[in-house]
């Protein structure tokens, strides 16, 4: 009878992977995603490229989602296209709070959980270019 010892039980088998991209030629993508805390509703778009004017659409995207003018608080990173005076002005003007996590603290964002799930489930084991 052989020992088993460590993982030389577990089934020999190699795990899902993309591969290795070095060389991004068709360049990258960034997802913007709004999260309501209180509908527990995930939406977002995915854009070329980040940005003060990609920032402000999700902020009248977010003030959309909850027309009845009442405030809106929303947690961000310290993203600096999240801080432009144009979006400052605008939600000033439209009832909308901003509130931005710590430096290196993204557990304090709700938003961050549901990106592990996204992340494994939508864009996992994937090779979109």
């Amino acid at each position: 009878m052989r020992p088993c010892h460590g993982s030389a039980w577990a089934p020999q088998s190699k795990p899902h992977r993309l591969p290795a991209t070095y060389r991004r030629t068709h360049g990258i993508r960034y997802f913007h995603g709004c999260y309501s805390l209180g509908d527990d509703q995930l939406w977002g778009v995915t854009r070329r490229r980040k940005g003060g004017d990609h920032s402000l659409a999700a902020f009248k995207s977010i003030r959309a989602a909850r027309p009845d003018g009442e405030p809106v608080y929303v947690i961000l990173d310290n993203l600096s296209a999240n801080k432009t005076p144009k979006i400052r002005s605008w939600a000033a003007e439209n009832n909308v709070e901003r509130c931005f996590t710590p430096t290196n603290a993204s557990w304090a964002n709700p938003i961050e959980a549901q990106f592990g799930p996204l992340r494994t489930f939508v864009m996992g084991d994937s090779n979109h270019p």
